[in-house]
């Protein structure tokens, strides 16, 4: 009895002391930024940064591989604080906003059979391709506001979704949710958008939706910075190179380029 319980010990003593050692050995120094950097992030874990979570986002900050304002989150204040931790400045940013570009609610675009089921864009989507003529717009159903969890979203009467720019942090989460891909994240200074993601031709484009682009190049043509291209009968305006003159906006026909 006396034997065996000696010969328990001296196991247990040797299996700690074997991790004891091992710990030391493969002891990896953590940067005591990251924690610092970590502490500032808004712990939503939301993956709007790219990353699983803000744990991972603060390593890649502190590497130098993510710049301090990466997390769309975060306020500007806490940006500062972190790049003030790194020693470096932190580069000028315009805030980003989601933006939904389709004005095609119940009202203007017509619907092909009356859909009653989960009410979740998906799967109205899957049923042969969604109930609305147009196979590019808004389903309506809500899964964009659903998604997102800063309730900076809501559906309106017309059953469009709608962005409430002072809660919208630009995470994704509505963009990821939209089967239709009509949710883009955008500069918030940049206030012109299409509001529409039809590649069809000018007249389906009219069956389907009385504030669709058509594709009549008018934008283009009366744009005087060259900022807009028509690809696939569809108005695309360049960000970058837009001076938010409103030009556009005047002249299209159908009203399908929208201010925010």
């Amino acid at each position: 009895m006396t034997a065996a319980i000696l010969t328990m010990l001296s196991t247990g003593f040797a299996a700690g002391l074997g991790l004891m050692i091992a710990s030391k050995k493969f002891h990896v120094e953590k940067d005591p930024r990251i924690e610092q950097v970590t502490n500032l992030l808004p712990a939503a874990n939301c993956g709007g940064c790219g990353f699983p979570g803000c744990a991972a986002l603060a390593e890649s900050i502190v590497s130098g591989k993510s710049a301090p304002n990466s997390c769309p989150v975060m306020g500007a204040e806490s940006a500062k604080e972190i790049a003030a931790i790194l020693g470096i400045e932190l580069g000028s940013s315009v805030r980003k906003v989601a933006r939904v570009r389709c004005k095609g609610g119940r009202a203007e675009a017509p619907e092909k059979y009356d859909y009653y089921g989960p009410k979740d864009c998906h799967s109205v989507n899957l049923l042969a391709g969604g109930n609305k003529l147009c196979s590019y717009g808004c389903l309506g159903e809500g899964s964009c506001v659903k998604a997102c969890g800063f309730d900076a979203m809501y559906m309106d009467e017309n059953r469009l979704p709608v962005v409430i720019e002072e809660k919208c942090t630009s995470c994704g989460m509505c963009v990821k949710a939209c089967p239709r891909n009509i949710i883009t994240i955008i500069e918030q200074d940049k206030p012109f958008v299409v509001a529409c993601m039809s590649k069809d031709k000018g007249g389906d484009v009219k069956k389907a939706c009385s504030v669709g682009c058509i594709g009549c190049k008018l934008c283009a043509k009366n744009c005087p910075v060259s900022a807009i291209q028509v690809e696939n009968f569809l108005a695309v305006i360049d960000p970058d190179i837009c001076i938010n003159c409103g030009k556009c906006e005047e002249v299209c026909p159908t009203k399908a380029i929208k201010k925010f």
